[in-house]
């Protein structure tokens, strides 16, 4: 059997084996649908200086916290789990290549993290009136998702390395996920409101720049104001993203395990 075809056996596998979890479901798509609910409802009759709804704004840059959430955590969570319970090391004794079971786990996250964009999309078209943007928009979404998704599965596998008790990868992985979103204007926008220090910190991380992003692909041009340096900044996007893709791989290469106690 090919690399190809084992990977894409291995995903399938993941996916019914995460859909049988039912508390994995609920908060993996859920939790940030409610978020959405409840910072939209709350501030939704609100608006910005450039006349845009703040339920809006929130549902563009809730859609970096779901892949964030999605990928990050559900990479790094799962593979602590299959690392503690023996579940890599019986693998590496077969023949299927780690190649394929990372590539099985990948079309996981990527599986949910289409999910919960679509969840997220859909709520605020149905519940908040946000507009759908036009095609040419749409494929600037989808490299901006892409990426996004890519960086945010490879540093969960290489924080998964670092994870000694899977049973607490959970509350581990979640720490920098909800610290970076209020520092990378998904709850808290437009980051001016953030301390100088706190900006350029967030910059580092692709979280700002994933938010930053498709709030380009959902917003009207007259919120581009409220961005740092009042422009989308489309190009510094893809830079980062990119960045954090190869620097994701590279922890990868150096962090990787297949058991506990491999040194």
């Amino acid at each position: 059997m090919s690399t190809l075809a084992m990977s894409a056996r291995r995903g399938h596998v993941e996916i019914l084996t995460f859909l049988r979890d039912r508390t994995a479901v609920v908060f993996t798509f859920f939790f940030p649908a409610l978020l959405l609910l409840l910072f939209g409802t709350i501030f939704g009759s609100e608006s910005t200086d450039g006349g845009v709804a703040v339920s809006r704004i929130f549902t563009a840059s809730m859609i970096a916290y779901g892949v964030l959430n999605t990928a990050f955590v559900t990479m790094g969570a799962g593979l602590a789990m299959d690392r503690e319970d023996g579940t890599l090391k019986r693998l590496r004794g077969t023949p299927m290549p780690a190649t394929a079971y990372l590539i099985g786990k990948a079309l996981l996250v990527l599986v949910l993290s289409i999910a919960e964009a679509a969840i997220l999309i859909l709520l605020g078209v149905l519940v908040f009136d946000m507009p759908l943007p036009p095609a040419g928009h749409w494929l600037t979404f989808g490299w901006i998702f892409l990426l996004a998704v890519i960086a945010c599965s490879l540093l969960g596998v290489a924080v998964s390395g670092l994870v000694k008790n899977a049973r607490n990868a959970g509350a581990i992985l979640n720490v920098p996920v909800v610290a970076l979103q209020f520092v990378s204007g998904v709850f808290i926008h437009p980051m001016s409101q953030l301390p100088d220090w706190l900006e350029k910190v967030a910059s580092v991380f692709p979280v700002r720049w994933m938010a930053q992003g498709f709030r380009y692909v959902f917003l009207p041009s007259s919120a581009e104001t409220q961005e740092i340096g009042g422009t989308w900044n489309l190009g510094g996007v893809a830079v980062v993203l990119a960045v954090w893709c190869v620097v994701g791989l590279i922890l990868c290469l150096v962090t990787f395990r297949w058991s506990g106690r491999d040194k």
